[in-house]
């Protein structure tokens, strides 16, 4: 008998010590979802976008993990198929970037929205908030293609009532000191310009997520 009461008050001195300690915060986890900008194309180790992004928002105080699931040459169909196990359970905000290769191959724009509508229904069922990033369509396409494909995102986001950015290479694109010689991909100078750009958007996401909970 007595050696089960002095087992029991052991256990209880240790249940005691564990909760007198605040249990530690998890990170808030954000996935960078989309293609070669979003997977730093030509660039260094930890020089890509969601790498960059990360490091900022640490350095303002914030508790981040951002996972880079950008796949190069990726379009809109091909990230509809690669979007469950790319998203991993637990995540709480997507960056959700995918078009441009759409628009470069010159895929139908009710195309592109139908499967970024199919991402942002599957994301909204698991609970995961979304920044919806917009691309711009080259000029070369004409004014009908443009016209069609720009109103995709500013749509989707009203439809889903998601924060939208609507250029992810604003004040980068045709700027050749950001960019890499292909004249299409950030250089790692645009890759902070376009983090120094987007940060407040993600900021306000933050803050929105904080005031929610």
């Amino acid at each position: 008998m007595a050696f089960k009461q002095l087992a029991f008050l052991a256990f209880g001195a240790f249940f005691a010590i564990l909760t007198a300690f605040p249990a530690v915060a998890e990170p808030y986890r954000i996935v960078g979802f989309g293609d070669s900008l979003m997977a730093g194309y030509g660039l260094g180790p930890g020089e890509g976008f969601p790498e960059k992004l990360q490091a900022a928002l640490q350095k303002k105080g914030h508790d981040v993990v951002i996972t880079n699931a950008g796949v190069s040459g990726d379009t809109s169909s091909g990230g509809l198929s690669r979007l469950d196990w790319s998203v991993p359970d637990g995540t709480q905000l997507v960056i959700l970037e995918l078009g441009a290769n759409d628009m470069l191959r010159g895929i139908a724009p009710e195309v592109t929205e139908q499967n970024l509508d199919k991402m942002l229904d599957r994301l909204k069922e698991r609970g995961m908030a979304v920044l919806l990033v917009g691309m711009v369509a080259a000029p070369n396409l004409g004014p009908d293609y443009a016209d069609a494909f720009n109103s995709i995102f500013p749509r989707l986001a009203e439809k889903y009532s998601v924060q939208l950015y609507p250029f992810f290479l604003d004040g980068v694109a045709a700027d050749r000191q950001f960019l890499l010689e292909d004249g299409m991909h950030p250089n790692a100078a645009g890759i902070d310009r376009m983090v120094e750009r987007l940060l407040p958007t993600v900021e306000k996401l933050l803050a929105a997520k904080a005031d929610d909970s």
